[in-house]
C-alpha cells in the first residue's frame, strides 16, 4: 500500500485530473490507508467521494460503499466507469438475475467498488456472498442516518454493525455533511470504531449569504429575490400540492420552472431533474425529496418558503447553493403562523401514547390480523386509505407508525422500490401481425421476449436500464416506447414506484400490552423538540451573525462575523442584494430611529425624511410585515419586540 503523498496524488491526477487534494481529503485518505476507522465531516460539495475512491485505488481489493441514495449510486458508478474504473451497484428494484450477476462480478471480476443500499445488506443473497469478496474498505455515506439522535435516522443503517463483525480488520470510513457533536459520538459508537478518530472540515461557507425575512407576502418577496439574484434556483416548500401551485404561479410570471416531489413517477422526476440540471429550466420547486445526490455547482439561490424542522435539514438544503465558490444566497421567508405550525409538528410526529396504541389496533382491523398472528407478514400499505377508513389525521398517524417501528412491533418502510412491471395483453402470434411498429419498438419487443420468461402469463418485473443497455437506447427512449405500447393496448406497463410496506416483526399483541422504551419515544421527542426550538431561535434571531450561529450549532466555534447575512448587513448599513442601494438600508434605519424616539403619522415621517412618498410607503409596509413597527390610532411606532 503506498505511504507517500505523491502516490495518492498520482492516483488523483491519473483518474480525476486534479493536481492536488482539497482541505482534509489527504489526511482522511492517509488515516484509512493506515487501517484506522475514520469519520469525515465535510460540508455539501466538500469532495467526500474522493476520500474513499482514491485510497481504494491504492489498495488491493473492493470497496463496499453504503448509501441510501439510488440516484447518487447510479451517478457515481457511471462516473467511475467513464474514468476506466470498474464499479457496480446493488439496490432494490433489480431482477434476481441482475443481482446474481452483480454479486458474481464483485467476487470474481476484479471490480473496485460495490455500491449497496442499506436495505440490501442483510439479505440472504448478499450475506451468502459477502465472505467471498475481498473487501478492503467499508465507506458509509450519509452516516448520520445511523444515529437515533440524528435528524434523519434510518433503522436499516443499524445493520452495519453486523456487517463489520463479518469483516474483521477491514477499516470503515464514515462520511456526513451534517452532525452535531452528540451525533458524531453516536456514529462512531454504532459503527464499532476501535477508537475515536474524527477529521472535520470547517462548515463555514464564505460565499453563501444566509438571509431570513419575516413577511406575510412571501410570493411578493420571492419575485423580488428572483429578479435581484440571477441564476439557477431551488425553492423548497412543505407539501406536494404547493410545489405545483407555486410552479404554475412562477410560470405565469414569466419564469421557467419545474416542480418535483416523491409522488411523481420515476420518468417524470428524471426528466424534470435533467432539464433543470441542463439549465433548460431555471427554477426547481420541490419538497425535501429533491436535492440529495444532486451535483449542480452553479445554484445561485436556495429559498425555503416553509420552515424546515431542524437546522441540520436546513443547513444541508441551503448548502446546495454556491458549490462552485461563487456568490450565492440562502433565504428563508417565514410568518408568525409558520412558527405555530412548526411547533405543531412536535405533536404530529409524537402523538400521545394512547393515540399510537389506537393506530396499532386499527392496523390489525385493516389487515384482519388475529391475535397472536402476523409475525413475518409483509403487506403493502396505503396511508391515505388507512386514515380515511379509520378517521386518523395523516401526519400524526404517520408519526405513530414510525414510533411503532422504532419500538419493534412493526417495520414501516416508506421507500421500498416496487420495480417496473409488464405483461403482454396480446398473444405471441398477435405480435407478429402488428403493423406501424417502428424499428426501435420492434427491437425493444424482441429484447423483452428474449430476456423475460412468463411475460405473457403474469406481470413480470423488468429493468428499463438493463433494456436500454441491451438495445443501445437511452432509458428515456425505452420508457417512452413502453408507454406507447401501453397506449396501443399491446402491454400493461406499471412504471417503477416507491410503495410503502408494513412488515410485522412480531405477532399481534393486545393494545394495552404495547410498551415504548425511552429511545423510541420520550428521548426522541425531547431531542426533536430541541431541534424545533433551535430552528425557531435561528429565524427569530436578530442580533447574532447567522453563519456563526449555524457553525456554533454544529460544534464549530467562530469568533468572526460573515458580513453578508441580513443581521450583519443591517448592523453595517450595507446593501443585502445585488441591485439594492445603500440608500434603501439607510432609509430603513432612519425610520426606525425616528420611531424609537416617538410615534409618528405618515405625513410627519414623510416631512422629516424628505424622501419619495411611494418609496416610503413601500418600506413601511415591509416593516409592518416584519413586525418591526406597528400601526395604531393613526400613528406608526416601533414594535418593542422588533429590531431597528
Amino acid at each position: 500500500m503506498p505511504d507517500e503523498q505523491k502516490d495518492y496524488r498520482a492516483i488523483l491526477k491519473k483518474y480525476w485530473g486534479y493536481d492536488d487534494f482539497r482541505a482534509i481529503q489527504l489526511p482522511i485518505i492517509e488515516s484509512i490507508c493506515r487501517g484506522q476507522d475514520t469519520l469525515g465531516l465535510m460540508p455539501t460539495g466538500g469532495g467526500k467521494s474522493i476520500t474513499f475512491q482514491v485510497p481504494t485505488m491504492a489498495m488491493d481489493g473492493l470497496c463496499l460503499v453504503i448509501t441510501p441514495l439510488i440516484a447518487l449510486m447510479k451517478d457515481q458508478v457511471s462516473n467511475l466507469k467513464r474514468r476506466g474504473i470498474k464499479a457496480l451497484a446493488l439496490y432494490s428494484g433489480m431482477r434476481p438475475s441482475q443481482m446474481y450477476t452483480v454479486l458474481d462480478n464483485a467476487m470474481y471480476g476484479h471490480y473496485k467498488f460495490l455500491y449497496v443500499s442499506p436495505e440490501r445488506l442483510m439479505t440472504e443473497l448478499f450475506l451468502s456472498r459477502l465472505g467471498r469478496m475481498k473487501i478492503c474498505l467499508i465507506a458509509v455515506d450519509e452516516s448520520h442516518c445511523i444515529s437515533q439522535w440524528g435528524y434523519d435516522f434510518r433503522p436499516a443503517y443499524l445493520q452495519l454493525a453486523a456487517i463489520r463483525k463479518r469483516l474483521p480488520g477491514v477499516p470503515v470510513l464514515a462520511l456526513t455533511a451534517t452532525a452535531t457533536p452528540e451525533v458524531v459520538d453516536d456514529i462512531q459508537e454504532k459503527l464499532l470504531f476501535a477508537k475515536k478518530n474524527v477529521y472535520k472540515m470547517s462548515f463555514e461557507r464564505p460565499n453563501l449569504a444566509y438571509i431570513v425575512r419575516k413577511t406575510e407576502d412571501k410570493y411578493g418577496e420571492l419575485l423580488k429575490m428572483l429578479r435581484s439574484v440571477q441564476g439557477s434556483t431551488i425553492l423548497y416548500v412543505r407539501n406536494r400540492r404547493r410545489t405545483r401551485e407555486l410552479c404554475e404561479y412562477l410560470q405565469k410570471q414569466g419564469f421557467t420552472a419545474e416542480f418535483y416531489h416523491a409522488g411523481l413517477d420515476d420518468i417524470t422526476r428524471d426528466a424534470r431533474q435533467r432539464r433543470w440540471q441542463a439549465g433548460e429550466s431555471r427554477i426547481m420547486v420541490a419538497t425535501n425529496a429533491f436535492g440529495m445526490g444532486i451535483d449542480k455547482p452553479d445554484v445561485r439561490l436556495v429559498v425555503h418558503l416553509d420552515l424546515p424542522d431542524s437546522l441540520e435539514a436546513y443547513f444541508q438544503e441551503a448548502g446546495r447553493a454556491g458549490r462552485d465558490g461563487a456568490q450565492a444566497y440562502a433565504f428563508i421567508f417565514y410568518s408568525r403562523s409558520d412558527v405555530t405550525m412548526l411547533k405543531k409538528r412536535v405533536s404530529d410526529n409524537f402523538p400521545d401514547l394512547d393515540a399510537i396504541r389506537l393506530v396499532y389496533e386499527h392496523l390489525q382491523y385493516y389487515y384482519q390480523m388475529a391475535m397472536g398472528d402476523g409475525q413475518g407478514c409483509i403487506r403493502q400499505f396505503d396511508l391515505e386509505d388507512f386514515c380515511r377508513k379509520f378517521h386518523h389525521a395523516i401526519l400524526p398517524c404517520d408519526g405513530a407508525l414510525k414510533i411503532l417501528s422504532l419500538a419493534r412491533y412493526i417495520e414501516y418502510t416508506e421507500e421500498q422500490d416496487s420495480g417496473s412491471r409488464v405483461v403482454f395483453r396480446v398473444t405471441r402470434e398477435d405480435l407478429y401481425h402488428l403493423r406501424d411498429m417502428d424499428a426501435k419498438a420492434d427491437k425493444l419487443l424482441m429484447c423483452m421476449l428474449r430476456n423475460y420468461t412468463g411475460i405473457f402469463l403474469e406481470q413480470t418485473h423488468i429493468s428499463e436500464e438493463a433494456m436500454a443497455e441491451l438495445t443501445g437506447m437511452t432509458r428515456q427512449e425505452v420508457c417512452e416506447i413502453l408507454i406507447r405500447l401501453r397506449m396501443a393496448g399491446v402491454i400493461s406497463y406499471v412504471p417503477r414506484k416507491r410503495t410503502p410496506y408494513i412488515i410485522y416483526t412480531r405477532a399481534r399483541v393486545p393494545m394495552d400490552e404495547l410498551r415504548f422504551p425511552p429511545s423510541a419515544y420520550e428521548d426522541r421527542k425531547a431531542r426533536y423538540l430541541r431541534r424545533v426550538e433551535a430552528m425557531i431561535g435561528y429565524v427569530t434571531n436578530s442580533s447574532e451573525c447567522r453563519s456563526r450561529l449555524l457553525l456554533n450549532y454544529f460544534g464549530e466555534k467562530n469568533d468572526h462575523s460573515c458580513q453578508q447575512c441580513d443581521v450583519c448587513t443591517a448592523k453595517a448599513d450595507l446593501p443585502l442584494l445585488p441591485g439594492e442601494s445603500r440608500d434603501d438600508e439607510r432609509l430603513r434605519r432612519q425610520v426606525c430611529d425616528l420611531l424609537r424616539e416617538r410615534k409618528c403619522t405618515p405625513n410627519v415621517l414623510y416631512d422629516a425624511l424628505n424622501t419619495d412618498r411611494e418609496r416610503l410607503a413601500s418600506l413601511l409596509r415591509q416593516l409592518l410585515d416584519e413586525e418591526k413597527i406597528q400601526w395604531k390610532d393613526g400613528y406608526f411606532s416601533l414594535n418593542r419586540y422588533g429590531r431597528g
